[in-house]
């Protein structure tokens, strides 16, 4: 006789359900929707140059019935090497190629201003310290002339460190530059100071001496970091010490359009400070290190080169703002 089958056998309440194995967690996978947008995002950011968008055309200067008395500009910026010194010289010599006549201040005690210009700072035995620190010293006797018709330079080496010491017991002691560069302004148009890299008693010299700022930034985004302790610093001096003094412009350096980095950093920039940025952009080139050995400007180390034609563009757009 057949055998019919026996039931199924089913878990009893008091003994535990076999044990099975879960299914493996779903993997998150981004939508394609998302992910096509992302896509399209960062293409479009590296098709676009932010720079080029804003180039205007840059109204050309009026020639000038005579000379004087100068503006004085600070470029400052805590951070260094951002191309500050290298700004200062370019735009001192593409302000004079325009008629100008240009006094630049090397005010950091490195001197780099000053070897910019084929000056050795170590041999001078008269330099802008003198004429802060010694009443029978001027900065007439620390006037030197450069290659560049049209531009002067007061130099400094190492021992201006030392004033940034000795004028904390002084009287009026941040006006001290100011003092120096008085009897000199009725022979220049402008004054450019090349400030050390920090917010120190020299800079707040230069900030109180200066009608305006011009800040170089480079086109990194560690750069951004110091710019708000640096408008800071700024607003109080305007507030204690230089009413007139102003914000003149942020200038975008070391700018390489062919990498999104810069692109971004330049495009947040001026979100954050708009028609303060100027458009000019100093691009990275190989043109100026070689001009720092050449110890000469690029306007004429290297005049067709396009750091040379950036440069000229600046200075006319200085010369706008200020009219």
């Amino acid at each position: 006789m057949a055998r019919e089958p026996a039931d199924e056998a089913l878990p009893f309440d008091d003994e535990p359900a076999p044990e099975v194995a879960p299914e493996p967690a779903p993997r998150k996978r981004r939508s394609r929707r998302k992910a096509e947008g992302s896509t399209e995002s960062r293409t479009r950011a590296a098709s676009v140059d932010p720079a080029k968008e804003r180039v205007r055309p840059i109204p050309e200067p009026v020639n000038l019935r005579g000379h004087g008395p100068a503006r004085v500009l600070a470029l400052c910026n805590q951070k260094g090497g951002v191309g500050k010194t290298t700004s200062t010289i370019n735009l001192g010599a593409a302000l004079a190629e325009l008629g100008r006549r240009v006094l630049l201040v090397d005010f950091d005690p490195q001197g780099a201003l000053s070897v910019g210009l084929g000056v050795y700072p170590h041999q001078l035995d008269l330099t802008v310290y003198n004429a802060l620190m010694e009443r029978r010293t001027t900065g007439e006797d620390v006037l030197l002339k450069t290659g560049v018709s049209g531009m002067d330079l007061l130099p400094s080496n190492i021992d201006l460190s030392a004033a940034e010491v000795q004028l904390v017991g002084e009287v009026a002691r941040e006006q001290a530059l100011a003092r120096v560069l008085g009897p000199l302004l009725p022979r220049y148009d402008y004054v450019l100071i090349d400030c050390q890299p920090s917010l120190g008693l020299l800079t707040i010299n230069a900030l109180t001496a200066a009608h305006g700022v011009i800040v170089p930034l480079e086109c990194e985004f560690f750069s951004l970091r110091g710019v708000a302790l640096l408008l800071d610093t700024i607003e109080k001096v305007k507030e204690r010490l230089n009413p007139e003094l102003k914000v003149e412009g942020i200038l975008a350096t070391m700018y390489d359009a062919r990498t999104l980095h810069a692109r971004e950093v330049f495009s947040r920039v001026v979100d954050a400070f708009g028609d303060t940025v100027f458009q000019t952009v100093i691009a990275r080139t190989v043109r100026f290190p070689e001009t720092t050995v050449a110890g000469e400007p690029i306007t004429s180390w290297a005049p067709q080169s396009p750091g040379a034609a950036a440069y000229r563009d600046l200075a006319r757009e200085v010369l706008a703002r200020a009219d």
